[in-house]
Protein backbone atom coordinates (compact mmCIF):
# COMPACT_ATOMS: atom_id res chain seq x y z
CA UNK A 1 0.00 0.00 0.00
CA UNK A 2 1.68 3.58 -0.92
CA UNK A 3 2.06 5.60 2.36
CA UNK A 4 -0.33 8.82 2.09
CA UNK A 5 2.11 12.11 0.76
CA UNK A 6 2.56 13.85 4.02
CA UNK A 7 4.18 10.58 5.77
CA UNK A 8 7.97 11.37 5.97
CA UNK A 9 7.06 14.56 4.23
CA UNK A 10 9.35 17.87 4.19
CA UNK A 11 7.43 20.91 5.12
CA UNK A 12 8.51 24.49 5.10
CA UNK A 13 6.69 26.80 7.27
CA UNK A 14 6.68 30.00 5.42
CA UNK A 15 5.78 33.30 8.31
CA UNK A 16 4.01 35.24 5.48
CA UNK A 17 4.73 38.44 6.81
CA UNK A 18 8.15 38.10 6.98
CA UNK A 19 9.18 36.05 3.94
CA UNK A 20 8.82 38.16 0.87
CA UNK A 21 7.14 41.97 0.18
CA UNK A 22 5.63 41.75 -3.35
CA UNK A 23 4.44 45.33 -3.33
CA UNK A 24 6.84 47.24 -1.02
CA UNK A 25 4.65 48.07 1.80
CA UNK A 26 6.99 46.07 4.03
CA UNK A 27 4.83 43.14 4.58
CA UNK A 28 5.40 39.78 3.43
CA UNK A 29 2.45 39.30 0.76
CA UNK A 30 0.86 36.37 -1.39
CA UNK A 31 2.70 38.03 -4.18
CA UNK A 32 6.08 38.22 -2.92
CA UNK A 33 5.69 34.59 -2.10
CA UNK A 34 4.44 33.60 -5.36
CA UNK A 35 7.69 35.10 -6.47
CA UNK A 36 9.93 32.90 -4.36
CA UNK A 37 8.12 29.60 -4.99
CA UNK A 38 10.50 28.18 -7.44
CA UNK A 39 13.18 28.89 -4.58
CA UNK A 40 11.30 27.01 -2.30
CA UNK A 41 10.74 24.47 -4.84
CA UNK A 42 14.61 23.76 -5.62
CA UNK A 43 14.86 22.94 -1.64
CA UNK A 44 13.46 19.56 -2.95
CA UNK A 45 10.70 20.13 0.21
CA UNK A 46 7.11 18.44 -0.80
CA UNK A 47 4.64 21.30 1.01
CA UNK A 48 4.50 25.18 2.45
CA UNK A 49 2.81 25.60 5.56
CA UNK A 50 1.49 29.47 5.93
CA UNK A 51 0.88 31.21 8.98
CA UNK A 52 -2.67 32.44 9.51
CA UNK A 53 -3.68 33.64 6.34
CA UNK A 54 -6.90 35.44 7.62
CA UNK A 55 -8.04 39.22 8.61
CA UNK A 56 -6.65 40.08 11.80
CA UNK A 57 -6.64 42.74 14.03
CA UNK A 58 -2.62 41.68 14.78
CA UNK A 59 -2.88 41.88 18.25
CA UNK A 60 -1.24 38.24 18.10
CA UNK A 61 -0.58 38.89 14.74
CA UNK A 62 -3.01 36.79 12.55
CA UNK A 63 -3.84 34.22 15.56
CA UNK A 64 -6.53 36.84 16.06
CA UNK A 65 -8.69 35.52 13.07
CA UNK A 66 -11.42 38.50 12.66
CA UNK A 67 -13.36 36.64 9.44
CA UNK A 68 -12.40 32.87 7.91
CA UNK A 69 -13.91 33.23 5.08
CA UNK A 70 -11.79 35.77 3.41
CA UNK A 71 -7.41 36.43 3.35
CA UNK A 72 -5.94 39.14 4.97
CA UNK A 73 -5.80 42.29 2.53
CA UNK A 74 -2.32 43.08 3.62
CA UNK A 75 -1.45 39.88 1.84
CA UNK A 76 -3.56 40.16 -1.08
CA UNK A 77 -6.83 39.63 -2.35
CA UNK A 78 -8.81 35.70 -2.59
CA UNK A 79 -8.10 36.06 -6.45
CA UNK A 80 -4.73 36.15 -5.19
CA UNK A 81 -4.52 33.27 -3.18
CA UNK A 82 -6.30 31.36 -5.69
CA UNK A 83 -2.93 32.10 -7.92
CA UNK A 84 -0.61 31.14 -5.24
CA UNK A 85 -2.23 27.72 -4.91
CA UNK A 86 -2.50 27.28 -8.66
CA UNK A 87 1.28 28.06 -8.89
CA UNK A 88 2.77 26.38 -5.94
CA UNK A 89 0.40 23.10 -7.57
CA UNK A 90 2.32 23.54 -10.75
CA UNK A 91 5.44 23.14 -8.95
CA UNK A 92 4.71 19.96 -7.62
CA UNK A 93 3.97 21.92 -3.83
CA UNK A 94 1.06 21.27 -1.58
CA UNK A 95 0.04 23.95 0.31
CA UNK A 96 -1.23 23.86 4.42
CA UNK A 97 -3.01 26.73 5.71
CA UNK A 98 -2.94 27.83 8.89
CA UNK A 99 -5.99 27.25 11.18
CA UNK A 100 -6.65 28.71 14.51
CA UNK A 101 -9.95 28.06 15.80
CA UNK A 102 -9.51 27.13 19.43
CA UNK A 103 -10.14 30.66 19.89
CA UNK A 104 -11.22 34.05 17.61
CA UNK A 105 -10.11 37.86 17.89
CA UNK A 106 -12.94 40.30 19.81
CA UNK A 107 -13.56 41.48 16.80
CA UNK A 108 -14.89 38.97 14.65
CA UNK A 109 -18.99 38.92 14.16
CA UNK A 110 -19.61 36.15 16.20
CA UNK A 111 -18.10 37.71 19.40
CA UNK A 112 -19.58 40.78 19.30
CA UNK A 113 -23.00 38.70 19.04
CA UNK A 114 -22.24 37.15 21.47
CA UNK A 115 -21.85 39.99 23.70
CA UNK A 116 -25.51 41.22 22.52
CA UNK A 117 -26.84 37.64 23.71
CA UNK A 118 -29.31 35.87 21.26
CA UNK A 119 -28.65 33.10 19.37
CA UNK A 120 -24.58 33.23 19.79
CA UNK A 121 -24.83 33.74 23.36
CA UNK A 122 -22.99 30.91 24.06
CA UNK A 123 -20.72 30.80 21.15
CA UNK A 124 -17.97 32.12 23.76
CA UNK A 125 -16.76 30.59 27.19
CA UNK A 126 -18.79 33.17 29.58
CA UNK A 127 -18.93 32.96 33.45
CA UNK A 128 -20.46 35.27 36.26
CA UNK A 129 -18.12 37.05 38.60
CA UNK A 130 -17.12 35.88 41.93
CA UNK A 131 -19.19 37.51 44.85
CA UNK A 132 -15.96 40.10 45.10
CA UNK A 133 -15.57 41.00 41.80
CA UNK A 134 -12.66 38.53 40.83
CA UNK A 135 -12.53 35.95 38.14
CA UNK A 136 -14.47 32.43 38.03
CA UNK A 137 -11.69 30.32 39.04
CA UNK A 138 -7.28 30.55 39.03
CA UNK A 139 -6.98 29.64 35.16
CA UNK A 140 -4.07 31.70 33.91
CA UNK A 141 -3.47 33.08 30.14
CA UNK A 142 -0.24 32.04 28.44
CA UNK A 143 0.29 35.75 28.08
CA UNK A 144 0.32 36.60 31.96
CA UNK A 145 -1.78 36.69 34.29
CA UNK A 146 -5.79 35.56 35.10
CA UNK A 147 -7.22 33.82 31.69
CA UNK A 148 -10.90 35.75 32.34
CA UNK A 149 -11.50 39.31 31.40
CA UNK A 150 -14.32 40.88 32.43
CA UNK A 151 -16.90 43.11 30.01
CA UNK A 152 -19.57 45.08 31.22
CA UNK A 153 -21.77 44.89 28.30
CA UNK A 154 -22.66 41.03 29.94
CA UNK A 155 -21.42 42.18 33.67
CA UNK A 156 -19.54 38.30 33.22
CA UNK A 157 -16.23 37.17 32.74
CA UNK A 158 -15.01 35.76 29.39
CA UNK A 159 -12.48 33.10 28.97
CA UNK A 160 -9.11 33.57 27.37
CA UNK A 161 -6.23 31.29 27.08
CA UNK A 162 -3.96 33.77 25.27
CA UNK A 163 -4.61 37.90 25.00
CA UNK A 164 -7.68 39.20 26.08
CA UNK A 165 -8.18 40.25 22.44
CA UNK A 166 -8.59 36.62 21.76
CA UNK A 167 -11.76 34.82 23.38
CA UNK A 168 -12.14 31.10 23.70
CA UNK A 169 -14.70 29.76 21.51
CA UNK A 170 -16.86 26.99 22.98
CA UNK A 171 -16.71 24.10 20.88
CA UNK A 172 -19.26 22.89 23.52
CA UNK A 173 -22.09 24.66 22.03
CA UNK A 174 -22.80 22.33 18.70
CA UNK A 175 -23.66 25.63 16.70
CA UNK A 176 -20.36 27.09 17.34
CA UNK A 177 -18.70 23.99 16.84
CA UNK A 178 -20.14 23.64 13.31
CA UNK A 179 -19.60 27.10 12.65
CA UNK A 180 -15.85 26.46 13.54
CA UNK A 181 -16.13 22.96 11.33
CA UNK A 182 -17.03 24.73 8.42
CA UNK A 183 -14.50 26.36 7.84
CA UNK A 184 -12.56 23.33 7.06
CA UNK A 185 -15.42 22.43 4.25
CA UNK A 186 -15.04 26.06 2.89
CA UNK A 187 -11.32 26.07 2.49
CA UNK A 188 -10.97 22.38 1.54
CA UNK A 189 -13.34 23.26 -1.54
CA UNK A 190 -11.00 26.21 -2.13
CA UNK A 191 -8.29 23.74 -3.00
CA UNK A 192 -5.88 24.01 -0.05
CA UNK A 193 -4.25 20.47 1.02
CA UNK A 194 -4.68 20.65 4.38
CA UNK A 195 -4.15 22.56 8.14
CA UNK A 196 -1.93 23.25 10.95
CA UNK A 197 -3.80 23.35 13.77
CA UNK A 198 -2.76 26.24 16.80
CA UNK A 199 -3.18 25.03 20.05
CA UNK A 200 -5.01 21.84 18.75
CA UNK A 201 -4.91 20.52 22.61
CA UNK A 202 -7.50 23.34 23.60
CA UNK A 203 -10.96 22.75 21.71
CA UNK A 204 -12.68 21.86 24.66
CA UNK A 205 -12.66 23.33 28.22
CA UNK A 206 -14.36 21.43 31.31
CA UNK A 207 -17.74 23.53 31.67
CA UNK A 208 -17.70 22.46 35.68
CA UNK A 209 -15.11 25.52 35.72
CA UNK A 210 -12.66 23.50 38.04
CA UNK A 211 -10.06 25.23 39.30
CA UNK A 212 -6.37 23.97 37.58
CA UNK A 213 -3.76 22.09 39.97
CA UNK A 214 -0.36 23.71 40.99
CA UNK A 215 2.60 21.95 39.76
CA UNK A 216 4.02 20.72 43.26
CA UNK A 217 6.37 23.05 44.06
CA UNK A 218 9.52 20.40 44.46
CA UNK A 219 8.81 19.19 40.82
CA UNK A 220 9.19 22.45 40.01
CA UNK A 221 12.37 23.50 37.04
CA UNK A 222 13.24 26.39 35.35
CA UNK A 223 11.07 26.25 32.39
CA UNK A 224 8.55 26.17 35.02
CA UNK A 225 9.53 29.36 36.76
CA UNK A 226 10.07 30.90 33.58
CA UNK A 227 6.85 32.09 33.03
CA UNK A 228 3.79 32.28 35.81
CA UNK A 229 1.36 29.78 33.79
CA UNK A 230 3.60 27.03 33.57
CA UNK A 231 3.18 26.83 37.21
CA UNK A 232 0.16 25.24 37.26
CA UNK A 233 -1.17 21.82 35.32
CA UNK A 234 -3.64 22.90 32.59
CA UNK A 235 -5.77 19.83 33.17
CA UNK A 236 -9.43 21.67 33.13
CA UNK A 237 -8.63 25.01 30.73
CA UNK A 238 -7.74 22.58 28.36
CA UNK A 239 -5.67 19.02 27.71
CA UNK A 240 -9.33 16.82 28.16
CA UNK A 241 -9.04 13.55 27.20
CA UNK A 242 -12.57 14.34 25.43
CA UNK A 243 -10.18 16.46 23.05
CA UNK A 244 -9.87 13.59 21.06
CA UNK A 245 -13.41 13.56 19.93
CA UNK A 246 -12.54 16.78 18.58
CA UNK A 247 -9.86 16.20 16.59
CA UNK A 248 -11.93 12.75 15.62
CA UNK A 249 -14.34 14.87 14.23
CA UNK A 250 -12.14 17.69 12.70
CA UNK A 251 -10.16 14.57 10.38
CA UNK A 252 -13.73 13.25 9.26
CA UNK A 253 -14.08 16.80 7.79
CA UNK A 254 -10.93 17.06 6.07
CA UNK A 255 -10.95 13.84 4.74
CA UNK A 256 -14.03 14.13 3.28
CA UNK A 257 -11.50 15.18 0.34
CA UNK A 258 -9.00 13.06 -0.70
CA UNK A 259 -5.15 12.84 0.12
CA UNK A 260 -5.23 15.80 2.33
CA UNK A 261 -3.74 16.23 5.89
CA UNK A 262 -4.31 17.83 9.11
CA UNK A 263 -1.61 17.85 11.52
CA UNK A 264 -2.14 19.44 15.43
CA UNK A 265 0.24 21.85 17.60
CA UNK A 266 0.26 20.27 21.17
CA UNK A 267 2.05 22.29 23.57
CA UNK A 268 0.42 20.88 26.79
CA UNK A 269 -0.01 16.98 27.88
CA UNK A 270 -0.01 15.89 24.34
CA UNK A 271 -0.92 12.30 25.08
CA UNK A 272 -3.62 13.41 27.71
CA UNK A 273 -5.30 15.47 24.93
CA UNK A 274 -4.99 12.92 22.23
CA UNK A 275 -1.73 14.35 20.88
CA UNK A 276 -0.42 11.25 20.34
CA UNK A 277 -3.36 9.22 18.87
CA UNK A 278 -3.00 6.07 17.11
CA UNK A 279 -3.09 5.77 13.08
CA UNK A 280 -6.69 5.90 12.48
CA UNK A 281 -7.82 8.49 15.28
CA UNK A 282 -7.22 11.88 16.07
CA UNK A 283 -5.06 14.03 13.63
CA UNK A 284 -3.36 12.52 10.64
CA UNK A 285 0.17 14.04 12.86
CA UNK A 286 1.30 16.52 15.34
CA UNK A 287 3.89 18.25 17.26
CA UNK A 288 5.24 19.05 20.80
CA UNK A 289 7.47 21.38 22.07
CA UNK A 290 10.68 19.06 23.55
CA UNK A 291 12.37 19.45 20.46
CA UNK A 292 11.58 22.99 20.32
CA UNK A 293 12.83 24.09 23.76
CA UNK A 294 15.79 21.92 24.44
CA UNK A 295 18.97 24.21 24.35
CA UNK A 296 21.58 21.48 25.41
CA UNK A 297 23.21 19.54 22.50
CA UNK A 298 23.31 16.01 23.25
CA UNK A 299 21.82 13.20 22.62
CA UNK A 300 19.65 12.99 26.02
CA UNK A 301 16.82 15.06 24.44
CA UNK A 302 16.36 13.52 21.11
CA UNK A 303 15.90 9.57 22.88
CA UNK A 304 13.65 11.02 24.94
CA UNK A 305 11.39 12.84 22.94
CA UNK A 306 11.49 8.86 20.97
CA UNK A 307 11.09 7.21 24.35
CA UNK A 308 7.84 8.82 24.77
CA UNK A 309 6.78 8.40 21.23
CA UNK A 310 7.95 5.08 21.33
CA UNK A 311 4.81 4.00 24.13
CA UNK A 312 2.24 5.08 20.66
CA UNK A 313 3.36 2.99 18.14
CA UNK A 314 1.16 3.59 15.68
CA UNK A 315 1.26 7.55 15.99
CA UNK A 316 3.44 9.50 13.07
CA UNK A 317 5.12 12.66 14.57
CA UNK A 318 6.61 15.37 13.12
CA UNK A 319 9.49 17.23 13.93
CA UNK A 320 10.42 20.31 14.16
CA UNK A 321 13.60 22.45 15.61
CA UNK A 322 12.28 25.78 15.14
CA UNK A 323 9.29 27.82 14.08
CA UNK A 324 7.81 31.09 14.72
CA UNK A 325 7.21 30.98 18.85
CA UNK A 326 10.56 29.63 19.50
CA UNK A 327 14.36 31.32 19.50
CA UNK A 328 16.42 29.62 15.78
CA UNK A 329 18.01 26.57 16.76
CA UNK A 330 21.53 27.32 16.14
CA UNK A 331 21.19 30.06 19.05
CA UNK A 332 19.10 28.43 21.19
CA UNK A 333 22.16 25.54 21.52
CA UNK A 334 25.37 27.51 20.65
CA UNK A 335 24.12 30.89 21.25
CA UNK A 336 24.33 34.05 19.46
CA UNK A 337 28.04 33.27 17.90
CA UNK A 338 27.49 29.80 17.33
CA UNK A 339 29.32 28.34 14.32
CA UNK A 340 27.98 27.39 10.55
CA UNK A 341 28.69 23.87 11.26
CA UNK A 342 26.29 24.06 14.09
CA UNK A 343 23.49 25.11 11.95
CA UNK A 344 24.58 22.43 9.48
CA UNK A 345 24.83 19.63 12.13
CA UNK A 346 20.99 20.66 13.50
CA UNK A 347 19.88 20.18 9.91
CA UNK A 348 21.24 17.29 9.18
CA UNK A 349 19.78 15.55 12.42
CA UNK A 350 16.45 16.90 11.65
CA UNK A 351 16.15 15.76 8.24
CA UNK A 352 17.68 12.35 9.61
CA UNK A 353 15.06 12.00 12.35
CA UNK A 354 11.35 9.68 11.77
CA UNK A 355 8.33 11.85 11.24
CA UNK A 356 7.00 14.44 8.94
CA UNK A 357 10.23 16.99 9.28
CA UNK A 358 9.15 21.10 9.27
CA UNK A 359 11.68 23.13 8.42
CA UNK A 360 11.00 26.93 9.49
CA UNK A 361 11.44 29.88 6.68
CA UNK A 362 15.88 30.49 7.24
CA UNK A 363 16.84 27.46 8.80
CA UNK A 364 17.92 26.09 5.24
CA UNK A 365 20.39 29.06 5.40
CA UNK A 366 21.59 28.69 9.20
CA UNK A 367 20.06 32.09 10.48
CA UNK A 368 20.81 32.71 14.12
CA UNK A 369 18.18 34.47 16.00
CA UNK A 370 18.25 37.94 15.47
CA UNK A 371 18.35 40.42 18.23
CA UNK A 372 16.12 43.13 18.61
CA UNK A 373 15.61 46.81 20.58
CA UNK A 374 13.00 46.72 23.00
CA UNK A 375 11.55 49.92 21.05
CA UNK A 376 11.64 47.44 17.82
CA UNK A 377 9.52 44.47 19.76
CA UNK A 378 5.67 43.73 18.28
CA UNK A 379 5.24 40.69 19.82
CA UNK A 380 3.24 41.01 23.32
CA UNK A 381 5.15 38.19 24.85
CA UNK A 382 8.67 40.45 24.62
CA UNK A 383 6.48 43.08 25.99
CA UNK A 384 5.10 41.31 29.00
CA UNK A 385 8.43 39.68 30.18
CA UNK A 386 11.41 42.20 28.63
CA UNK A 387 14.47 41.63 28.97
CA UNK A 388 14.55 38.55 30.40
CA UNK A 389 12.69 36.79 27.55
CA UNK A 390 12.60 39.55 24.39
CA UNK A 391 9.66 37.39 23.01
CA UNK A 392 9.71 35.86 19.75
CA UNK A 393 10.33 38.79 17.08
CA UNK A 394 13.71 37.20 16.72
CA UNK A 395 12.54 34.34 14.97
CA UNK A 396 10.41 36.16 12.86
CA UNK A 397 12.37 39.13 11.27
CA UNK A 398 12.28 38.72 7.43
CA UNK A 399 14.22 36.75 4.88
CA UNK A 400 17.61 38.04 3.65
CA UNK A 401 17.23 37.33 -0.08
CA UNK A 402 20.03 39.65 -1.11
CA UNK A 403 22.77 41.12 0.45
CA UNK A 404 23.61 44.13 -2.00
CA UNK A 405 19.94 45.29 -1.84
CA UNK A 406 18.28 47.35 0.54
CA UNK A 407 16.34 45.63 3.64
CA UNK A 408 18.29 42.40 2.03
CA UNK A 409 15.83 42.53 -0.54
CA UNK A 410 12.73 41.73 0.98
CA UNK A 411 11.07 44.84 1.05
CA UNK A 412 11.77 48.59 -0.63
CA UNK A 413 9.36 49.68 1.94
CA UNK A 414 9.68 50.21 5.12
CA UNK A 415 10.38 46.46 6.67
CA UNK A 416 7.74 45.54 9.44
CA UNK A 417 10.34 44.44 11.70
CA UNK A 418 13.89 45.06 10.98
CA UNK A 419 16.45 42.78 8.53
CA UNK A 420 19.44 41.58 10.87
CA UNK A 421 22.77 42.58 10.28
CA UNK A 422 24.18 39.57 11.35
CA UNK A 423 22.10 37.78 8.27
CA UNK A 424 23.28 39.50 5.31
CA UNK A 425 26.48 37.18 5.31
CA UNK A 426 23.72 34.31 4.86
CA UNK A 427 21.53 35.74 2.37
CA UNK A 428 20.62 33.40 -0.38
CA UNK A 429 22.15 35.65 -2.85
CA UNK A 430 25.53 34.80 -1.08
CA UNK A 431 24.57 30.88 0.13
CA UNK A 432 23.37 30.29 -3.77
CA UNK A 433 27.03 30.71 -5.24
CA UNK A 434 28.78 28.74 -2.46
CA UNK A 435 29.03 25.20 -3.30
CA UNK A 436 29.43 24.55 0.30
CA UNK A 437 27.46 26.81 2.09
CA UNK A 438 24.46 25.68 4.70
CA UNK A 439 21.83 26.55 1.89
CA UNK A 440 23.68 24.16 -0.31
CA UNK A 441 23.98 21.07 1.80
CA UNK A 442 20.43 21.20 2.78
CA UNK A 443 19.43 21.24 -0.48
CA UNK A 444 21.43 17.87 -0.96
CA UNK A 445 20.03 16.31 2.67
CA UNK A 446 16.75 17.30 1.14
CA UNK A 447 17.60 15.65 -2.44
CA UNK A 448 18.68 12.53 -0.05
CA UNK A 449 15.74 12.25 2.11
CA UNK A 450 13.18 12.32 -0.39
CA UNK A 451 14.76 9.38 -2.42
CA UNK A 452 15.77 7.49 0.54
CA UNK A 453 12.75 5.35 1.84
CA UNK A 454 14.55 4.41 4.82
CA UNK A 455 14.85 8.08 5.97
CA UNK A 456 11.05 9.09 4.98
CA UNK A 457 9.07 6.15 6.03
CA UNK A 458 11.89 3.61 7.94
CA UNK A 459 11.95 2.75 11.88
CA UNK A 460 14.39 4.29 13.98
CA UNK A 461 17.04 2.41 16.31
CA UNK A 462 19.09 4.14 18.44
CA UNK A 463 22.45 3.12 19.47
CA UNK A 464 24.17 3.00 22.33
CA UNK A 465 27.73 4.77 21.15
CA UNK A 466 29.58 7.05 23.35
CA UNK A 467 29.32 10.87 23.83
CA UNK A 468 29.39 13.68 21.90
CA UNK A 469 28.56 10.97 19.26
CA UNK A 470 25.02 10.30 18.55
CA UNK A 471 23.91 7.41 16.35
CA UNK A 472 21.19 5.88 14.75
CA UNK A 473 19.70 3.37 12.22
CA UNK A 474 16.95 4.21 9.78
CA UNK A 475 15.72 0.59 8.33
CA UNK A 476 12.77 0.58 5.98
CA UNK A 477 12.06 -3.06 4.38
CA UNK A 478 15.76 -3.96 2.96
CA UNK A 479 17.56 -0.44 3.28
CA UNK A 480 19.37 0.17 6.24
CA UNK A 481 20.93 4.32 6.62
CA UNK A 482 23.53 4.73 9.50
CA UNK A 483 23.31 8.39 10.73
CA UNK A 484 25.93 9.49 12.56
CA UNK A 485 26.87 12.87 14.37
CA UNK A 486 29.74 14.52 16.55
CA UNK A 487 27.55 16.52 18.96
CA UNK A 488 30.53 18.14 20.07
CA UNK A 489 32.92 21.47 19.78
CA UNK A 490 36.05 18.63 18.60
CA UNK A 491 36.89 16.39 16.27
CA UNK A 492 35.97 12.52 17.30
CA UNK A 493 37.77 10.09 16.46
CA UNK A 494 35.93 5.97 16.85
CA UNK A 495 36.01 2.80 15.35
CA UNK A 496 32.52 0.46 15.04
CA UNK A 497 31.82 -2.46 13.27
CA UNK A 498 28.94 -0.98 11.35
CA UNK A 499 30.83 1.32 9.68
CA UNK A 500 32.81 -1.43 7.87
CA UNK A 501 32.16 -1.49 3.98
CA UNK A 502 29.10 1.15 4.97
CA UNK A 503 28.96 3.42 1.62
CA UNK A 504 28.78 7.27 2.55
CA UNK A 505 25.38 8.83 1.45
CA UNK A 506 26.79 12.29 1.12
CA UNK A 507 29.71 14.54 2.15
CA UNK A 508 30.10 15.91 5.25
CA UNK A 509 29.03 18.77 6.13
CA UNK A 510 32.28 20.75 6.89
CA UNK A 511 35.74 19.07 7.37
CA UNK A 512 36.44 16.37 4.70
CA UNK A 513 35.57 12.60 7.33
CA UNK A 514 38.03 10.01 6.96
CA UNK A 515 37.04 6.93 6.43
CA UNK A 516 38.32 3.47 6.19
CA UNK A 517 37.40 0.01 6.91
CA UNK A 518 35.65 0.07 10.63
CA UNK A 519 37.09 3.97 11.46
CA UNK A 520 35.95 7.10 11.25
CA UNK A 521 37.70 10.49 11.87
CA UNK A 522 34.25 12.86 12.23
CA UNK A 523 34.92 16.85 12.30
CA UNK A 524 33.31 18.48 15.14
CA UNK A 525 29.16 19.35 14.74
CA UNK A 526 29.72 16.76 11.91
CA UNK A 527 27.27 14.36 10.31
CA UNK A 528 27.80 11.48 8.51
CA UNK A 529 25.33 8.57 6.75
CA UNK A 530 26.25 6.05 5.32
CA UNK A 531 23.99 2.98 3.72
CA UNK A 532 24.94 -0.55 5.15
CA UNK A 533 24.04 -3.77 5.21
Amino acid sequence: MTAPWWRGATIYQVYIRSFADGNGDGVGDFAGLIAKLDYIASLGVDAIWLSPIHPSPNRDWGYDVSDYSTVNPEFGSDADFDRLLVEAHTRGLKVIIDEVLAHTSDEHAWFRESLEGGEKADWYVWAPACEDGTAPNNWLSVFGGPAWSYHPARREYYHHKFLRQQPKLNWCNPQAREAALSVFDYWLARGVDGFRLDVANAFLHDPTLADNKPVPIPDRTRWHWSHAANLQNHCHDSNLAANLTMLNEIRRRVERFPDRFVMGEFSEEPERCGGYAAATRGVHSGYSFPLLEADQLNASFIRAHYEDLARFPEYWPSIAFSNHDVIRAPTRFGGQGAPPDLARLLLALLICLRGTVLIYQGEELGLPQAELHRDQLRDPVGDLYYPFNRGRDGCRTPMPWDDRAANLGFTTGSPWLPLSPYHSALAVSVQEQDSQSTLAYARKLLVLRRNCAALRLGKIEFLDWPAPLFAFLRSYENERVLCIFNMGAEQASFHQALINCATPLLPSSNNPTQLSCDALDLPPYAAWLGLTA
